[in-house]
């Protein structure tokens, strides 16, 4: 079928429309590859992608309305993959604006062109910042999310809500992801593993929030990606047609023992910053993946050891640490 991934230059769009692309489907893939992070990284990632039969990049802002109109007019994709948002939690106290526009006006856009030009399925990445300041874990879809402790928290919160009115109103079938903590190659360079990876093998130190009293459910990138596709091509349904899965590993990680596997996979130590909690974090993250698994079969395969492993070997290469 034909699938629009916006955000194709993005760490999870990247890795979603290739593993389109290897089961023969035609990818529509979309980006303004915005500065927040490196542009070239972004580039590199387009490179994977338009080497391969059945893709095409159109570099596009979602927060043009007209241009959004246009591109499904044209594209007429059947389902649509909408990975496109401003992400992190810090820079979101610094730069509202940026998520205002990404994530909410960008996310409006692209619900009114699913409603002037209909798809099968429209799956948009929220996160598992919705959570906010809840202490009950693991985090379950049926769990009140009204109190988010971010501002990209509630632009989250406030698409899955988006996304519900227009499949009430409209029938569209639609799908929100809480992504929780993903990690692996062609990762951004705003999140721990990055950050951590340049500073070890540079033989700085690095951060460590809350004196390392932090966990969270790291998710290995490919295990996101099946599971993004896998509920891809399971439409919502039910009256109206819409659905909220959390897409984890259910097996939350403490931040020093995630420390320890990083310096084995890279084979240096770590000089470690205790630092206290930044405002907008939160302590633990732990994914309820129950009703993903009964949906779609899905479950997390990579241990933290092998995806962190594989993380390095293409942190040295792609850096020329190797």
């Amino acid at each position: 079928m034909k699938v629009l991934v916006t955000g194709c230059a993005g760490f999870i769009g990247m890795h979603a429309a290739e593993r389109l692309l290897a089961r023969g489907d035609e990818v529509l893939g979309v980006d303004n590859l915005s500065p927040y992070y490196s542009v070239q990284l972004k580039r590199d990632r387009l490179a994977q992608l338009e080497t391969r039969a059945g893709f095409r990049f159109e570099l596009l802002d979602l927060a043009d309305a007209d241009a959004t109109m246009r591109l499904f007019a044209s594209g007429k994709p059947e389902c649509v993959l909408h990975l496109a948002a401003q992400p992190g939690v810090r820079h979101s106290l610094e730069n509202p604006a940026a998520y205002v526009q990404a994530n909410l006006v960008a996310f409006a856009n692209c619900l009114e062109a699913c409603r002037a030009q209909p798809v099968k399925h429209l799956v948009y990445a929220s996160s598992s910042s919705v959570y906010g300041g809840n202490t009950k874990q693991p985090f379950s879809e049926s769990d009140n999310v009204d109190h988010p402790v971010s501002l990209y928290a509630a632009t989250k919160k406030a698409n899955e809500l988006m996304a519900h009115t227009y499949s009430h109103l409209f029938g569209i079938p639609a799908t929100g992801l809480r992504y929780f903590t993903v990690y692996g190659p062609w990762g951004r360079p705003d999140m721990s593993p990055m950050l951590f990876a340049q500073a070890i093998m540079q033989g700085k130190p690095i951060r460590v929030f809350n004196h390392g009293d932090m966990q969270r459910d790291f998710t290995y990138v490919d295990d996101i990606a099946e599971g993004t596709l896998r509920v891809l091509d399971h439409p919502a349904q039910g009256s109206p047609p819409y659905e909220i899965f959390n897409i984890g590993n259910h097996e939350p990680v403490g931040l020093l023992d995630y420390i320890a596997e990083l310096e084995r996979a890279l084979g240096r130590q770590a000089i470690k910053e205790l630092a206290p909690m930044q405002p907008g974090d939160v302590k633990a993250t732990c994914a309820d993946t129950a009703r993903l698994r009964e949906a779609t079969g899905f479950a997390h395969s990579t241990p933290l050891a092998t995806g962190l492993a594989r993380f390095a070997e293409w942190f040295k290469r792609y850096h020329g640490y190797a």
